[in-house]
């Protein structure tokens, strides 16, 4: 069997929820030919093909991409702690932008598929959301303006690369406390109440859907900025109820907020729900289920998370099988 024209592959930031997520699953299908990085302090993670290497470190960067060859490079490493880049909006460059400035030194004049993942906090948030690729940026977050600033410099230094403005990724994170679902569920699992807004809409998606989108994308030459984010959209409260819910967890535990009610800092966009209709047309398939994928799982009101009917099993297995992932199985099977 012939090997895609895309190996080797290179993926950063397999710390973050997406960059794992596509790492475990390159390196699944095409053993040895994907190599992922992950800071030279996070010794925990130790998986085979992931080598401490820290992004800043340019002759390390080097080495590695004369050593390994790299026909594609997949970089999701960066810092989306809100709280940490508003504190310090020096590290978040450098960790934001001059990561994106060392991966394009390295490649130099290579002629490598480059993916940079970037976000939707790059937008304001507005009433009605569903932002499209041609609107103008304004971030809120010291963040998102990093983000915003990556972005142009890649158009700028390496216009071939696609770059995707990515929302929620709903997976497994390597600490277990990091990502959408396993910050609520460390909350939850302690018996310590959670606190989400009414009024951030984020377009989630599932791990898979990110991946297959990955793969697409590195076997075509599709360039530019594509909106990644779902079909469904929901508000970080309706989130944590689903995941309450489904998980069976206290409901008195989920407390809700508007974001004015919780101060300043970190500051914090509205609606950012994003079009993905470019991105669509753009693979010529729809990649996206609706995450969560069933319908009954979709909260109707503020106390959606107190209903539990008799007939339905509430247990925290249920967020693997239906929130981390859905694996196609009818209603009968709850």
């Amino acid at each position: 069997m012939s090997l895609p024209s895309f190996l080797p592959l290179l993926i950063t930031g397999v710390t973050g929820v997406p960059g794992y997520s596509a790492f475990q699953y390159f390196h699944t299908k095409y053993p040895g030919y994907v190599t992922g990085i992950r800071p030279v302090r996070y010794w925990p993670l130790r998986d085979e093909g992931i080598i401490p290497l820290d992004i800043e470190d340019r002759k390390g960067l080097a080495a590695l991409m004369k050593k390994k060859r790299f026909n594609s490079v997949l970089h999701g490493a960066g810092s989306c702690a809100l709280k940490s880049c508003e504190m310090n909006p020096v590290l978040a460059y450098r960790v934001n932008v001059q990561s994106v400035l060392n991966m394009l030194e390295v490649i130099g004049d290579r002629t490598i598929r480059f993916i940079f993942l970037s976000t939707d906090l790059v937008f304001p948030g507005r009433l009605s959301g569903l932002y499209t690729e041609e609107c103008p940026v304004a971030p809120v977050t010291v963040y998102g303006k990093t983000m915003a600033i990556a972005e142009e410099v890649t158009m700028f230094r390496y216009p071939s690369a696609a770059i995707f403005r990515i929302s929620l990724p709903m997976g497994i994170s390597v600490n277990g406390h990091a990502g959408a679902i396993d910050w609520i569920l460390s909350r939850f699992k302690k018996n310590n109440p959670a606190t989400l807004y009414f009024d951030e809409v984020r377009s989630p998606f599932y791990c898979e859907d990110f991946n297959r989108i990955m793969e697409l994308t590195l076997e075509n030459t599709m360039a530019g900025i594509f909106h990644l984010g779902s079909h469904r959209h929901l508000s970080l409260y309706q989130i944590g109820q689903i995941v309450n819910k489904i998980g069976g967890y206290d409901p008195h535990l989920l407390k809700g907020c508007m974001r004015k009610e919780a101060g300043p800092m970190p500051p914090r966009a509205g609606n950012v729900t994003m079009s993905n209709k470019k991105l669509i047309q753009a693979l010529g398939t729809d990649p996206f289920r609706k995450w969560p994928y069933l319908d009954h799982h979709v909260p109707d009101g503020q106390h959606w998370h107190y209903e539990r009917p008799s007939q339905m099993i509430f247990h925290p297995e249920m967020i693997h099988k239906y929130l981390y992932n859905y694996n196609g199985l009818g209603f009968s099977d709850q």
